[in-house]
């Protein structure tokens, strides 16, 4: 059995980042500024409570008779209390034999033949420390992007506006960005282990590295552009990350509604069809924030049965960083043409192309672990590079059917076809068409999935993202 050092690394940022804060906001105190005290205790407290809700939901403890527990929680030390039960369960192991055992089956990942089914016998000890573990991987995404996050931007924007930077403040944003990047990365193997729940997924220490590096560089240079617009356009930061939540919010609630698939019910039995759309809502709005700040492994899908989508969806990503990529170009820039006598001590147009790179590191960090490093790479329909070239085609066969040069200008289109004798023309056509005309693609953004027939012979290629754009070649030019 693993020693739970995940839940110990979550408990100590946790810690590390609740007292900084505390300290922080006395020293804001101290000096006057009762503004940044109210936003860092706020950006302290609000993420702390949902982190003992999301503990305290997970381990059923509303529905058990665990006083002391639920007491601890109130205060707001129930992770460190959990955190001290789990390592007593670890501890206890082997010393008494567990009358009761459960049989779980896992496939091995295939390595160039087929996958075998490996039995394992799993204790009560082992299924409560896996229940630990589970509890403390989600309430670390939730602490990442729903506390550190704001926090680290909002310490930041005080640097940045104060030109300078305090032991304290400094400390908080180191741990602030180390909370960060740490949920980002459970987020990663949360989603790995949610996909690939029938196999036994091993994820090794390069692949940590490549997660670990790939969202630094993709938090902080975020981060950084968020700050350096704020500093600059204080009133039009609001619909920009407006904007991000709305679209990010209600993007899976516009699926589930597409999908015309029945409300889900079997989140929990104990709740009521309000409670229910309440924790949906705190589910999408956690990935929301999740996406205001970088890409979230953990796709939500409403319509599905565990709320999550277990289907690789390379166009998805593809469009996400694109569209990340211009916009933090497009607040960069607008940072470059306003900015105030604050940054005259720094050369920008350096600044601009650092953090301009520092994002493209990141996206590269991320094609060499899904390419190489990635746990089930081996289970993929289709590799990074294939999604990436199907995406690229769908895109240009768009603005091909879009563009004025494939319209038709006249009233006649094409011009009259000659027809060929019945016996030779058969092969000659078919052949003509395989050549000439592009494989049929399928894309379903709904349904995340990529079909291609070359050997499908037709006259028309349907392309569906979201909805159908036909496109019919009616003749050979």
């Amino acid at each position: 059995m693993r020693l739970p050092s995940s839940i110990f690394v979550s408990v100590s940022l946790f810690t590390a980042e609740t007292t900084a804060a505390l300290y922080l906001s006395s020293t804001y105190c101290s000096a006057g500024d009762q503004i940044w005290q109210g936003l860092t205790l706020l950006f302290t407290l609000v993420p702390s409570v949902l982190v003992q809700l999301t503990l305290t939901f997970i381990h059923r403890d509303l529905g058990r008779d665990r006083p002391l527990v639920l007491l601890l929680h109130i205060l707001q030390l129930g992770p460190i209390v959990r955190c001290l039960e789990a390592f007593c369960i670890y501890g206890s192991v082997g010393r008494v034999e567990e009358p009761y055992v459960s049989i779980t089956r896992k496939k091995q990942i295939p390595r160039g033949g087929q996958s075998e089914e490996v039995e394992r016998q799993v204790g009560q000890a082992e299924g409560k420390l896996f229940t630990h573990r589970a509890a403390f991987a989600r309430s670390s995404v939730i602490q990442a992007f729903l506390g550190s996050a704001p926090q680290l931007t909002l310490q930041l924007y005080i640097c940045a506006l104060q030109q300078g930077v305090s032991i304290g403040r400094g400390t908080l944003m180191v741990i602030s960005l180390l909370s960060i990047v740490y949920g980002a990365l459970r987020c990663n193997i949360l989603a790995i282990k949610i996909k690939y729940d029938d196999y036994e997924v091993d994820v090794r220490p390069v692949a940590y590295m490549c997660i670990f590096l790939w969202r630094s560089f993709e938090i902080a240079s975020r981060v950084m552009v968020l700050v350096l617009f704020s500093s600059v356009l204080q009133l039009w930061i609001l619909p920009v990350v407006l904007l991000n939540f709305i679209v990010f919010f209600f993007y899976p609630w516009i699926l589930f509604w597409l999908s015309h698939s029945p409300f889900p019910e079997n989140i929990e039995k104990t709740l009521t069809r309000v409670g229910t759309t309440i924790v949906l809502c705190l589910l999408t709005f956690l990935y929301a924030g999740i996406n205001m700040f970088c890409w979230s492994a953990v796709q939500v899908k409403l319509c599905d049965p565990d709320l999550i989508n277990k289907s690789q969806n390379w166009y998805r990503m593809a469009v996400y960083y694109v569209l990340r990529f211009v916009e933090n170009a497009s607040l960069l820039l607008l940072w470059f043409m306003y900015k105030t006598e604050l940054y005259n001590f720094i050369c920008a147009p350096l600044l601009v192309l650092l953090l301009l790179l520092a994002y493209g590191i990141a996206i590269f960090f991320m094609l060499v672990f899904y390419q190489f490093c990635h746990p089930c790479r081996r289970l993929f329909s289709s590799s990074m590079t294939q999604g990436l070239w199907t995406c690229s085609s769908l895109l240009c066969l768009s603005c091909n059917s879009a563009s004025p040069q494939n319209r038709p200008t006249g009233k006649s289109p094409c011009p009259p076809t000659r027809k060929e004798p019945a016996n030779d023309g058969a092969q000659d056509t078919s052949s003509d068409t395989t050549d000439d005309m592009p494989n049929e693609t399928t894309y379903d953004m709904l349904n995340d999935t990529v079909c291609d027939s070359p050997n499908k012979v037709s006259n028309s290629i349907c392309v569906g993202i979201n909805g159908d754009i036909n496109h019919s070649v009616s003749c050979n030019a």
